[in-house]
């Protein structure tokens, strides 16, 4: 559950943008469109084999 403390007097913009930005972190929304779709094994191994080049590649060229 997430808390926001508000003081007397703050903003209720500024107290939304503390709740968005904590509610974000959590990572709710991100695991809820990660699971609206069934992604097979092998596509996600594949995935991550070419994201773990990309990764290496931008590491040696900064270097």
């Amino acid at each position: 559950m997430i808390v926001v403390p508000v003081k007397e007097g703050e903003n209720i913009e500024r107290a939304l943008k503390k709740f968005k930005r904590k509610f974000e972190k959590t990572g709710v929304v991100k695991e809820l469109r990660r699971r609206q779709c069934f992604d097979k094994p092998s596509i996600v191994k594949r995935e991550q084999k070419m994201h773990a080049v990309y990764v290496q590649k931008m590491q040696l060229g900064q270097e």
